[in-house]
């Protein structure tokens, strides 16, 4: 059987698992700035790794390590969000997005964006991507189903959400075009004051969308817990929308958890809920279970909503 043979045949089964099956997405996408960040809540201190190059290591072995622990498979973590970085690292000598599938059976996407531009109209865009396709085209060949990208919305503020919306899209419709499901993330902040209306606005602008996009494609959708239960419900039974998942965005696990579960239809994606409690300091008897632990939550949570 040809490799294209054999890709496309996995893809059907990564499709089929991303729409279908129980579980969530695991957020492994932290990139530069966030990453020392990640490090320290893992334990490890910026004194332990004098460059990027070090740190990058630094964060990679936290990865492989999650996603080598027992726990970490396709009956609890239907996806994974990798950086580009873990994208072309390996885990014991096989290439990050092969060793998810092959031996662990979830399914990878690969974090697109470049970072946030600067607010203006309550909201942050997404910066210029100029080399998406050459990056969507590597992408295909090591094995990646899906992508994601993120933009901000700081306020309940029509024009801004609007241009969010439509730039996820427009750049959507570029991933579509490489054979690869986009998970669009126009993630609302938590703690501002206007967000059950931002949300409102959201819904609105998404939902015109999804009406102009190809009757033949599908996206996916990561959106941050809403204030109202189910407020994404009409989102999660569009055709055109594969599957909706939550981000956390800052509540603590048992928070996400409990909103998770009152909204019918999401899944988790989580990141930092994901690795919280988790230490480089831990025994592999200890972070296997903790972890094990953290996946239960998150896999009820998100089979309960």
């Amino acid at each position: 059987m040809s490799f294209d043979a054999v890709l496309n045949m996995d893809k059907t089964q990564m499709a089929d698992q991303a729409a279908h099956k129980d579980g969530f997405i695991a957020a492994l996408d932290q990139s530069g700035g966030s990453t020392p960040k990640a490090l320290r809540l893992y334990g490890v201190e910026e004194s332990e790794y004098a460059n990027d190059e070090e740190m990058f290591g630094k964060i990679h072995e936290m990865r492989a390590r999650i996603i080598k622990s027992p726990a970490f498979t396709g009956e609890k973590v239907m996806g994974a969000i990798l950086f580009e970085r873990t994208m072309d690292g390996e885990i014991d000598g096989v290439p990050t997005a092969e060793y998810l599938w092959n031996e662990r059976s979830v399914v990878p996407f690969l974090k697109v964006d470049k970072g946030l531009a600067d607010e203006a109209d309550g909201v942050q865009l997404m910066k210029a991507m100029p080399e998406l396709d050459h990056l969507l085209e590597r992408a295909v060949t090591k094995g990646i189903f899906g992508t994601k990208m993120r933009s901000v919305i700081n306020a309940a503020n029509p024009v801004g959400i609007a241009a969010v919306v439509a730039q996820q899209f427009d750049v959507g419709r570029q991933i579509l075009g490489h054979g690869l499901m986009p998970i669009i993330e126009p993630e609302v902040t938590i703690t501002i004051a206007d967000k059950a209306e931002a949300e409102d606005i959201l819904l609105a602008e998404i939902t015109k969308q999804l009406d102009a996009l190809a009757a033949d494609k599908q996206v996916m959708l990561k959106l941050s817990l809403p204030e109202k239960a189910n407020q994404y419900k009409s989102l999660c039974q569009h055709p055109r929308v594969m599957r909706v998942v939550a981000l956390s965005g800052g509540y603590s696990r048992e928070e996400a958890n409990d909103r998770l579960a009152s909204n019918t239809g999401m899944i988790a994606s989580f990141s930092r809920a994901l690795t919280e409690g988790l230490s480089a300091k831990q025994s592999d008897a200890d972070f296997d279970r903790t972890l094990a632990a953290t996946i239960d939550g998150i896999f009820q949570a998100s089979k309960a909503g």
